[in-house]
């Protein structure tokens, strides 16, 4: 069988599955709905939290940017792990002894306001359709390669499957679903890392071939820092950022982590407080074993591209550069006219435009692995995109039908009545995540990158205060959600967006990135809280023996 048969094989067959545990596990209640029924085990739950929380950024982007950018990409790895740690350690059991539904939820019984519910419910929003604009980018890149379809196809087709079990079996389908998601995707990562670290190194394990020597002599690194230098492109293995970026981006990154509210629901389907740090624990677990071979993926697949078409003539490019060309993710432009394609950093002499989106992706093609191992990495970087899509969408609807429907427009709603408003909600959020995933604001990680930087200005210092801070009142956490999150949006729509006048790397505020100025209105958000909770009275008693009831969670 060709490529293409094996693609609609193991795509056919996962979708088949995804959709027969929605069938079985139709949500029947609210609490279905929105925590699965609160019975979820630490170990299911730590499984569908990694596949929640491994998204396309991390399956399809994530190896890509280290591909490219080398030493500097390693800020992902480090603020993406370093994060969920922040976040099992802060923020998991705490917020499971609360027992709500939502973030908003949270936020709007600790600080007893429906105007701090309702900011947070704007905040969730713009928060998961940050995120989710990556997720649809990701599937429509799978689709337009791998089933021969238009990237726009390819979201299409993603938003039907994602909304049909998110809205069927809301949190219980996602949960299950997204075990089988979890089972798929690290099988499709790993299986091509074996086969390459194999082939490379002579060292099965990926992690061992990444710092491993080759057949022919040498580290596999040092050839690669080689490479890089022959083209004019700065060694691999040094950094070109500053170190305030790189730290703003690590630290927003972390905080953005703690403070995403589709990875934080998660901790509410557990039965209790020390189940949820058990599911923490297998979370970790799980994600480990993807974070630790992305840099090695990157590696290889960097060097692998290098060799096949740098300084090759266009009649004899490889067939995985033909075949990714098609899909307009790989252009050549042939600037001297002379046939042969030109890979070097100088982007006057450069003549080839490689998307870093294809770079897992096409990982397995570079290598010449046989056609069932490059279909099975589509269908993994499907079930990574759709996994956390669906978990976004789950976000938006339980903001809209549970926090400002139920707990302010009509509290009298029945319960039937909710579940139909959640339903539609999904319906409506998954129309818009289309748009966003057709036309995002950058490639797949870039743009989970400002969803966590938009997590880390609101969300974070809301909930950190809200759990470690009786004194801190509402007042002190709606200034603070709102003038982080406003800060955060214009610095992401003037220097990432070329909107309100635009702006060059030069005019970066203390030469910190789009990508980590989170942590600064992170900072800001901080200091407007305290700032101006002072300024009036505190919370009611009830709600600070509420805080130290959160605070130190019974053993149980």
């Amino acid at each position: 069988m060709d490529v293409t048969t094996w693609t609609f094989a193991f795509v056919g067959i996962s979708f088949l599955i995804y959709i027969g545990i929605a069938i079985w596990s139709t949500a029947l209640s609210t609490k279905d709905f929105y925590v699965a029924g609160g019975g979820v085990s630490p170990l299911v739950n730590g499984m569908a939290t990694a596949a929640d929380w491994m998204s396309a950024a991390s399956f399809i982007s994530m190896a890509g940017l280290i591909s490219f950018m080398g030493y500097d990409g390693s800020v992902y790895l480090m603020g993406w792990t370093g994060g969920y740690v922040l976040l099992a350690l802060l923020l998991a059991p705490y917020l499971r002894k609360f027992g709500k539904f939502t973030v908003p939820d949270f936020i709007g019984d600790r600080y007893y306001s429906n105007i701090a519910r309702t900011v947070a419910v704007v905040c969730a929003i713009i928060v998961s359709f940050t995120y989710i604009a990556g997720q649809m980018r990701g599937v429509g890149v799978v689709f337009a390669r791998f089933l021969e379809v238009q990237i726009d196809t390819g979201v299409y087709i993603g938003m039907f499957i994602v909304l049909f079990y998110a809205t069927l079996g809301g949190m219980k389908g996602i949960t299950y679903t997204q075990v089988a998601q979890y089972c798929i995707l690290i099988f499709a990562f790993m299986v091509p890392a074996f086969f390459i670290s194999f082939q490379l190194t002579g060292h099965i394990i990926p992690q061992l071939g990444f710092g491993g020597k080759l057949p022919e002599g040498g580290y596999l690194l040092d050839k690669l820092d080689g490479l890089q230098r022959d083209l004019g492109f700065s060694a691999y293995t040094e950094g070109s950022k500053s170190t305030i970026d790189v730290f703003a981006i690590t630290l927003a990154l972390m905080v953005g982590t703690a403070g995403l509210p589709h990875v934080i629901v998660r901790f509410f389907t557990v039965k209790k407080v020390r189940d949820a740090r058990k599911s923490a624990g297998w979370a970790l677990f799980f994600i480990a074993i993807l974070y630790t071979t992305a840099p090695a993926i990157a590696v290889f697949a960097r060097t692998n591209m290098i060799q096949t078409v740098s300084e090759r003539k266009y009649s004899e490019a490889p067939v995985w550069f033909t075949n990714w060309e098609q899909t307009g993710l790989i252009k050549f432009d042939d600037k001297n006219k002379d046939g042969i394609m030109t890979y070097v950093a100088d982007p006057q002499k450069n003549e080839l435009t490689i998307d870093r989106d294809i770079m897992v992706l096409a990982n397995p093609e570079i290598a010449n692995l046989p056609d069932w191992v490059i279909a099975l990495v589509a269908a993994g970087g499907l079930a990574a995109a759709l996994s956390t899509a669906a978990g976004l969408l789950l976000v938006i609807s339980a903001s809209i039908s549970h926090d400002l429907i139920k707990k302010q427009l009509n509290p009298a709603i029945s319960e039937k009545g909710e579940l139909i408003w959640a339903r539609i909600a999904s319906v409506f959020a998954v129309v818009i995540a289309g748009y966003f995933g057709i036309n995002p604001p950058g490639f797949v990680a870039a743009v989970v990158a400002l969803a966590f930087g938009l997590a880390a200005a609101s969300f974070f210092p809301a909930i950190i205060l809200g759990i470690f801070d009786k004194r801190m009142n509402k007042e002190g956490a709606v200034a603070g959600m709102v003038v982080g999150t406003l800060l955060m949006l214009f610095y992401m729509v003037k220097y990432k967006l070329g909107y309100l006048g635009g702006g060059s790397p030069d005019d970066w505020w203390f030469g910190i990135s789009p990508e980590g100025f989170g942590s600064v209105a992170m900072v800001v958000n901080f200091v407007i809280s305290i700032g101006i909770s002072r300024f009036y009275p505190a919370p009611l008693e009830e709600v600070q023996e509420m805080v130290e009831s959160i605070r130190y969670p019974r053993r149980d």
